[in-house]
């Protein structure tokens, strides 16, 4: 009697472009298994993920351009729901309060991802220098934005992140390949949105969200934080919203939420605790407020993690 052999296991989705193909392999090369490396370039990164999420993950993310080369992930940002993969990179351009979730990933095509930090000072000079008749007024203010993946930028981004086998090459050829790749963006349709960073009401609003970063469990007065600004309260309000797509309230408030549950899942303090932690003064309304903002309520998200270790 004949035996059947049970069918392979599909093989990988080849990736659209040789570009493509070349970071990811310089990917799956730098982040061996799941989680983010910091590669020897400082702002340089390397993600993976061998399996879809199920949950949203919540954290504060920096000024950055994503480039997906395998896997799809989305992002949210209040109601607005951003999804990337290897036809379109993501940009964000203000330190942001985001939950994100791994849509497409397995262990025979993993989530592959570079992030580039971007460093807020050379970029500064670099928009200078790309508009030097001034950075252009743009209607629409995100400051999370998908655009079509760029072959050229991509390009560049596998040859950065080959150099970081080679501490000595990158210490001289990083910096320009850095240059070369912010550039490209500055130059692309994505470029007058990157550029609204070299804005002077930008730096004044990231002084704000630097000071919401490092006080949030503190009272917020909107008159000191328009102040420290250089602003009017009023305009703060509107420079911080066009910025961030929040509030300074609501930035505070995503901030607290995010740090409570950090205490919470990953150091087993009690919700009470956190919570005063963090600046609630009432245990209730802190209640409230996670569920609102995570799905589901502290005890909630405390039982299910405890399962989930039982399991």
């Amino acid at each position: 009697m004949m035996q059947t052999r049970s069918p392979a296991p599909p093989a990988p989705p080849a990736p659209s472009s040789p570009v493509l193909a070349r970071l990811a392999g310089l990917l799956a090369a730098h982040a061996p298994h799941d989680g983010s490396f910091e590669t020897a370039i400082p702002g340089v990164h390397a993600i993976r993920a061998e399996q879809a999420s199920f949950d949203l993950v919540h954290g504060l993310f920096q000024p950055a351009l994503c480039i997906v080369a395998q896997g799809a992930k989305m992002v949210m940002l209040g109601n607005q729901t951003f999804k990337y993969d290897p036809s379109r990179m993501l940009i964000f351009s203000s330190e942001l309060p985001l939950a994100a979730m791994i849509r497409e990933a397995s262990v025979a095509a993993p989530y592959l991802s570079f992030r580039l930090d971007f460093d807020l000072a050379r970029l500064s000079v670099l928009i200078g220098q790309v508009y030097p008749d001034g950075v252009p007024l743009l209607a629409d203010q995100r400051p999370v934005y998908v655009t079509g993946a760029s072959d050229e930028i991509i390009d560049a981004a596998a040859r950065l992140l080959a150099l970081a086998a080679r501490p000595d090459d990158a210490a001289l050829l990083a910096p320009l390949i850095t240059d070369e790749i912010m550039i490209r963006m500055l130059r692309s349709p994505m470029g007058g949105r990157l550029a609204q960073l070299g804005r002077s009401e930008s730096h004044r609003v990231g002084k704000a969200i630097a000071w919401l970063r490092d006080h949030f469990a503190q009272p917020i007065r909107v008159g000191e934080l328009a102040e420290l600004a250089h602003m009017s309260p009023s305009s703060l309000h509107e420079h911080f919203k066009s910025f961030t797509s929040l509030s300074p309230l609501q930035y505070q408030k995503t901030l607290r939420l995010q740090e409570a549950r950090r205490l919470m899942l990953l150091r087993g303090i009690s919700a009470n605790v956190a919570s005063r932690r963090v600046g609630y003064v009432s245990a209730s309304q802190f209640s409230r407020e996670y569920a609102r903002h995570f799905g589901n309520t502290p005890s909630g998200d405390l039982a299910r993690q405890r399962l989930g270790e039982a399991g």
